[in-house]
């Protein structure tokens, strides 16, 4: 993507990083550096948490599914898309709190629907917080007129899932559409004979690295 529309560091993080800033150095200058030091180490903390470095899709292949996420992959399985109960590969990124929280869409296509869920922080990483944490799914039909859905699911310390996108809208490979704050997990449904390109374990990199293949 040559044009970027967004900062480095996401907009999600200047109140952070400005209030932690300035309360560092209040506290450097007028009461001691050792005082000040762990605000100093949440200012850093802030700065990296919330880098959104712009990326450039692995293939530009109208088949290809992009990751939405940076993150550890920890589920890939047919199973049943639970917002369409349809069948479906479902593929898991699991965000700790050092990868870039920023969501991309996966695919191009429209909005169908937004279904926001409120609900538990249980660790991330665990198959049951795909249905019993706080989570936002939005449904998508893709260019080439399949169904698929991105869901971004909080986490033990996440504690708010923000989501730019609506029905109506279309959506293009890589574009971003979300942010979680701090830790979390992205599900991904997709049509059940696409070919998944990643597996469990792998570290992989929003609007980068490509998840699956459509058939």
């Amino acid at each position: 993507m040559k044009n970027y529309p967004h900062p480095i560091i996401a907009r999600e993080g200047w109140p952070f990083l400005v209030g932690a800033l300035l309360l560092a150095l209040a506290l450097h200058f007028f009461v001691g550096k050792w005082v000040a030091f762990p605000v100093w180490l949440f200012f850093v903390f802030s700065l990296q948490f919330f880098r959104d470095p712009p990326r450039t899709p692995e293939s530009s292949d109208a088949h290809a599914v992009i990751s939405p996420a940076d993150g550890r992959v920890v589920v890939v399985e047919q199973t049943i898309d639970p917002y369409r109960n349809i069948p479906a590969l479902k593929i898991s990124v699991f965000m700790n709190v050092f990868n870039a929280h920023s969501q991309r869409s996966p695919v191009a296509g429209t909005v169908e629907e937004v279904r926001y869920f409120p609900g538990a922080f249980v660790n991330a990483a665990l198959p049951k917080a795909s249905l019993e944490n706080e989570r936002n799914a939005v449904l998508v039909k893709m260019d080439n007129g399949a169904p698929m859905t991105v869901v971004q699911v909080a986490g033990l310390i996440a504690r708010r899932i923000l989501c730019y996108t609506q029905a109506g809208e279309h959506l293009h490979v890589g574009q971003r559409y979300g942010f979680i704050r701090f830790g979390s997990r992205l599900d991904v449904y997709l049509p059940p004979e696409s070919k998944p390109r990643v597996a469990i374990g792998d570290k992989i990199y929003a609007g980068q690295t490509v998840l699956a293949e459509l058939a």
